[in-house]
């Protein structure tokens, strides 16, 4: 049985690793042009064609992966000029895997039902690690017909695959799942300034908590940084963190929900982005709340 076509923009640190297990697991595969070209370049070596625009890949694509950093980024692949909606064709999903505001993911699937093509939208759980090893998770929100065309190409590059609901459920899963990730880099950050502070060590902490009930696998890539001093541990930006959880504000707020601990986690987040250091990578906050606190950080 052949494979549809697929299409994939947004071959950075997650994507160049998904559209690689995509084709190189036999998926036709057509890419947009990156601002880095050591990914597109390593594709097309693979096999892959590059298309210039959003509405070239859509022409050529049945299921359309994007893989970018936001709403804002996807919204204007959809809607810009030479977008999306300019090359869609009644045979197309677009497959939304970035973290988005959901109504804004319903919204464009809206737009492209209109055009005859669908949209469906799946997130990504795992570090860029895994999406290169096809080990990532997706969380699916899609009506079941499309859900079962996707299904075989999202298995490509993920381990795992939960089909949640309609489109917009993957989006709304994806914040409240990194809402909990987060949410623990900030209490592991300020858990060891306090511990520093008092004569605990990193080493000290962590032979505590490693192996018991408090353990678990984000644990273990933050104190990679913490412990191991392996900066790249965790390659998530702390200002993709902090968007992300102002997400998830966006999200409580339309549902009338107080979110006091969701509140403090963004701005630890913003804190960080603040003082310039928005580039870093996640586990380097344990090294930020720290210096602000005028506590001394063990080499």
């Amino acid at each position: 049985m052949s494979k549809e076509r697929v299409g994939f923009i947004g071959v950075g640190l997650m994507g160049h690793g998904m559209a690689a297990n995509l084709i190189d697991k036999g998926w036709p595969l057509t890419i947009m042009g990156h601002r880095n070209r050591k990914p597109v370049d390593d594709l097309l070596a693979r096999g892959a064609r590059e298309a210039r625009t959003p509405r070239e890949v859509a022409q050529n694509s049945d299921i359309l992966f994007i893989c970018v950093t936001g709403t804002p980024q996807v919204e204007a692949l959809v809607r810009g000029p030479d977008g999306i909606l300019e090359g869609a064709h009644d045979k197309l999903v677009v497959v939304d895997t970035s973290t988005a505001i959901p109504d804004s993911t319903i919204a464009l699937a809206e737009e492209l039902k209109a055009k005859g093509a669908a949209m469906a939208d799946a997130p990504l759980g795992g570090t860029p690690v895994q999406a290169a090893a096809g080990e990532l998770s997706a969380m699916v929100g899609a009506d079941p017909e499309v859900f079962a065309r996707i299904e075989p190409a999202i298995r490509a590059w993920a381990a795992r695959v939960v089909h949640l609901g309609p489109v917009g459920f993957g989006h709304k899963m994806k914040l409240l799942n990194n809402f909990l990730s987060l949410g623990y880099a900030a209490i592991y950050a300020e858990a060891l300034a306090v511990a520093r502070k008092n004569g605990i060590s990193v080493a000290t902490f962590d032979s505590v908590i490693r192996g018991s009930r408090m353990d678990c696998g984000f644990y273990q890539t933050f104190m990679g940084y913490a412990l191991e001093g392996n900066p790249e541990a965790h390659k998530f930006t702390l200002t993709n963190a902090h968007k992300d959880m102002r997400y998830l504000a966006t999200m409580a707020n339309e549902s009338g929900i107080a979110n006091h601990i969701g509140a403090a986690v963004k701005n630890m987040f913003a804190f960080a982005e603040g003082i310039g250091r928005g580039q870093d990578y996640v586990p380097l906050l344990a090294d930020i709340v720290a210096e602000a606190n005028g506590v001394k950080i063990e080499k």
